[in-house]
């Protein structure tokens, strides 16, 4: 009976005073989960090897990032019909023109490969970020 007074007299009281007693619902947020990148790998040397020609007019845009560095984005226009080798010249003109020639040197190897070093600094992670390229694939590989 006591537990129905105090009952009554808190509704009584809450409608006097102009409050509306609402209960809290008690509910788990839910924020997306956003999975944390997978840690570059680094080296000091990247072998780029390339595998077919290009079946269409696009761009390779790769990202060079020197460990504790600022990434270096380069794009590669390829041309539709440029064989195997002509796409590695193609991506090793870009990469000189891109990078700093006193941190790295860059050369080919065996015609459809790309050889990416450092010279002095960081080890570098290099990544293929995009491309619109049909047809030719590049291999990342650390040596």
């Amino acid at each position: 009976m006591l537990k129905a007074k105090i009952g009554a007299l808190a509704a009584t009281a809450v409608a006097a005073i102009g409050f509306v007693w609402i209960p809290a619902i008690a509910q788990e947020a839910t924020a997306p989960v956003v999975a944390a990148a997978p840690a570059l790998p680094y080296s000091h040397q990247w072998r780029l090897e390339v595998s077919e020609g290009a079946n269409n007019d696009g761009v390779m845009h790769f990202r060079i990032t020197p460990q504790g560095g600022t990434p270096i984005d380069i794009p590669v226009r390829l041309k539709e019909g440029r064989g195997e080798d002509g796409c590695s010249r193609d991506i090793k003109a870009a990469f000189k023109a891109a990078l700093d020639r006193k941190i790295y040197k860059v050369e080919g190897d065996d015609e459809e490969d790309v050889l990416v070093k450092k010279r002095t600094g960081p080890d570098f992670a290099i990544e293929l970020v995009e491309s619109t390229v049909k047809g030719t694939r590049v291999n990342l590989d650390r040596e």
